[in-house]
C-alpha cells in the first residue's frame, strides 16, 4: 500500500479529468516526489477492492474518494479537504476546514455543500458519464436553453429594415 493518499477520479468525465490534472500538477514536490497519487477509477472493481475492501466501483464513480494510507476512505467534501491539505499551495487553506466552533466545523460544512452542488451540476458542463442530472439541475439546463426572449434579454430592433427604395414614397 502506498504511503500517500490516492485520489480516485472518473477519467470519462471532462470535469473530473481537468480537476485531476490540476491536482496532479499541484501535488508535485520540489524534491521530485508527489504528495498525493492521482489515479483513474478504471473498469476493474477488484483492483479497487484491493485498495479498500469496502470500495464499490459505482460509489467511486458517483462521489470523489480518497483512499488513505491506512485504507480508510474520505468521501465528498472530506475528500476535497484532504486533497487540499496534501497540496503544497493549498495546505494553508485546508487548515480552515478543521476549525471547530461550538462543536461544528462551519468551513467544512460549506465545502461539503459546495461539493454536493458541483457533483449535481457536472452534467451541465457536458459530462455524459456523470449520469443524468438531478431534477433541479435539469430545470436549470432547460431554462438556460430558452430563447433570449424568455430570459428578458430581447430588445426591439430599431434599425430600419432593408429596402430597395432609395427615396420615400410621396404622400398623397
Amino acid at each position: 500500500m502506498p504511503s500517500q493518499p490516492i485520489l480516485l477520479f472518473d477519467d470519462e468525465c471532462g470535469v473530473c479529468r481537468k480537476i485531476a490534472a490540476w491536482v496532479k500538477r499541484s501535488a508535485q514536490l520540489k524534491s521530485g516526489g508527489t504528495s498525493l497519487i492521482v489515479r483513474p477509477i478504471g473498469n476493474d472493481p477488484e483492483a479497487l477492492r484491493r485498495l479498500n475492501p469496502e470500495l464499490d466501483i459505482w460509489q467511486a464513480y458517483a462521489t470523489i474518494h480518497v483512499v488513505m494510507p491506512d485504507q480508510s476512505l474520505k468521501l465528498g467534501g472530506e475528500a476535497v479537504a484532504e486533497v487540499l491539505r496534501r497540496l503544497p499551495r493549498t495546505s494553508w487553506l485546508a487548515r480552515s476546514f478543521a476549525v471547530c466552533i461550538f462543536g461544528l466545523r462551519p468551513f467544512q460544512a460549506l465545502l461539503n455543500l459546495g461539493y454536493l452542488i458541483l457533483a449535481d451540476v457536472r452534467p451541465l458542463f457536458g459530462c455524459e458519464s456523470c449520469g443524468s442530472p438531478s431534477p433541479w439541475v435539469r430545470a436549470i439546463k432547460w431554462f438556460m436553453k430558452l430563447p433570449k426572449l424568455a430570459l428578458g434579454e430581447h430588445r426591439p430592433n430599431t434599425t430600419p429594415h432593408f429596402s430597395t427604395r432609395t427615396r420615400p414614397l410621396p404622400l398623397r
